[in-house]
């Protein structure tokens, strides 16, 4: 009876170890907050609005970096504004998230919308609040490069 089981436990953890799946650590993996798994993050993102051009990058301390042009500028010129330790926060459990960037009481959102009622929704919408949380501006975004 002993050698039974044990024979069948050595068997189960053969069978595990073989068919265990390696998980990639590349750059583009899904992200972890708060026990959440999101789609893809990128690290860079450009995304174009109706007014702007926004550019968001993951920086070496988790936190992320936001700088914005008029529509028509190129992103090699100065950026016009530049908001520093943006934070991940997600948004439910199907992968939605926004980085919520603060510059003088203002707020400024950038969501990322994957789970949408409607297939033509775009893929990123720019919110900005003032000071008395009223909404001052709503832009649906657009990726021009990752």
């Amino acid at each position: 009876m002993i050698k039974t089981f044990l024979l069948g436990t050595l068997c189960l953890a053969q069978f595990s170890l073989a068919y265990a799946k390696e998980i990639p650590n590349d750059s583009k993996a899904s992200h972890v907050v708060s026990g959440y798994a999101f789609q893809e993050v990128p690290k860079t993102v450009i995304i174009k609005t109706k007014k702007f051009k926004i550019r968001i990058d993951k920086q070496p301390n988790g936190k992320y970096l936001y700088q914005s042009w008029n529509a028509n500028a190129k992103i090699t010129a100065k950026p016009s504004m530049i908001i520093s330790d943006g934070e991940l926060v997600p948004d439910g459990t199907g992968g939605n998230y926004y980085i919520v960037f603060n510059n003088e009481g203002y707020s400024y959102q950038v969501w990322r919308n994957y789970l949408t009622d409607s297939a033509k929704k775009a893929p990123y919408t720019l919110t900005v609040t003032d000071q008395n949380d009223q909404e001052i501006v709503r832009q649906d975004g657009y990726v021009v490069k990752n």
